[in-house]
């Protein structure tokens, strides 16, 4: 008798093609923009542009924006997405392959320094910076810095850090790029397109990662409240802060990821 065909699961048809496993490997980390996908994996853009477009079709990938120059987009891979696409591809073979997708863990196997750079440091490297403290407790150690550092903190960075998370940075200060260019690094990750344009070179060649998140502070309108902004950054960055961990951990000293 012949069995009844199955459908194969999304994540399995999405993920089997090799052009697109090489995208989702590149993506998982870090934003990147088209041509440097293409520059990466040596083939033709039309048909990187093709590939990507079906992840984004199949909820893996999203774009933002370039902040920095507004032509540009980058490409971001969805890994909570993607956790919950394959702890349901398993059960679909069989019901032991049964998964449960959660907070990504940590363990203690190495220390990281990690920099996060934007352009005024009153905002997303700053919340960045206490997160990736209060998720990685002593075992990371995170510092943030602007290329163009604003007098203050945004009232809602420290609200939004505050309310939500338990974390204060009412005493916190912008700090300059330029007082850390001689400090050494294992990760520099770069929150702000512009940012990543201008962010200098580091000592021993740390890792460089970038998230294309867009500035909460710019984004709202004068009539309307900023808070919802901050709220939807500051969730953003902590879901990337959790799915970082694990690489500092696995990928010690700035070796790839």
């Amino acid at each position: 008798m012949t069995s009844p065909r199955r459908t194969v699961p999304p994540f399995v048809q999405l993920a089997a093609h090799p052009l697109r496993w090489q995208l989702l490997t590149e993506l998982a980390g870090g934003d990147l923009r088209v041509r440097e996908l293409v520059t990466r994996l040596g083939e033709p853009q039309n048909l990187v542009s093709y590939h990507l477009r079906l992840l984004r079709d199949g909820g893996l990938v999203t774009t933002t924006r370039s902040s920095h120059d507004g032509r540009d987009t980058y490409n971001h891979l969805d890994l909570d997405r993607c956790a919950d696409l394959i702890a349901g591809a398993g059960p679909a073979l069989h019901p032991a392959l049964r998964m449960h997708p959660g907070a990504p863990s940590i363990e203690p196997q190495a220390a990281s320094t990690v920099l996060f750079v934007c352009t005024g440091n009153s905002a997303r490297s700053v919340i960045a910076e206490a997160l990736l403290r209060h998720r990685g407790e002593d075992r990371v150690t995170a510092l943030s810095a602007g290329t163009r550092p604003k007098p203050a903190l945004h009232p809602d960075t420290v609200r939004v850090l505050r309310d939500e998370f338990g974390i204060d940075v009412g005493a916190r200060v912008p700090r300059p790029l330029e007082e850390l260019r001689d400090q050494r690094f294992d990760v520099v990750i770069t929150l702000c397109d512009k940012a990543r344009e201008n962010c200098p070179d580091f000592p021993d060649h740390p890792r460089h990662i970038h998230w294309s998140i867009p500035d909460p502070a710019a984004r709202h309108r004068a009539d309307e409240d900023p808070y919802p902004l901050f709220l939807a950054t500051a969730t953003e960055i902590d879901t990337r802060v959790r799915h970082l961990l694990p690489t500092l951990t696995a990928h010690p000293k700035g070796s790839a990821p």
